[in-house]
């Protein structure tokens, strides 16, 4: 079985914004010599979730885990993403799909930002 990760983000008019998810993907690519690692956005950049597994399919993929890039499982992730999950499954049934959780609501993404807040208020 060849596992891709797409880290899925929600994307902005403002090409820069997408810097700090770069380098995220470039640190589990990093990590991760093996395994394909591609950036996805919701809205607004390219390419979408659905362009994304696309091309890590026809690479070979035949099990694609979607990382949400989100603080919180807002509206996106309840209902958007999971119909989004249900679209590709049904266009590539041989194809097995998995979504996380915003990585956000992840311990050691909170402690991360905990630590850091604590750091740049300089306490």
């Amino acid at each position: 079985m060849t596992t891709a990760l797409i880290l899925f983000a929600h994307g902005a008019r403002d090409p820069e914004w997408a810097n700090p998810m770069r380098r995220v993907q470039a640190a589990v690519r990093q990590r991760m010599t093996g395994v394909p690692v591609e950036l996805a956005f919701l809205e607004f950049m390219a390419p979408t979730l659905p362009d994304c597994a696309a091309g890590l399919i026809a690479q070979g993929a035949d099990r694609v885990v979607v990382m949400p890039m989100f603080v919180a499982r807002g509206g996106h992730l309840k209902k958007e993403t999971p119909e989004m999950i249900e679209a590709l499954r049904s266009t590539y049934p041989n194809v097995e799909f998995s979504l996380g959780n915003a990585i956000g609501e992840h311990e050691l993404v909170v402690q991360a930002m905990a630590t850091a807040a604590l750091e740049v208020a300089g306490l």
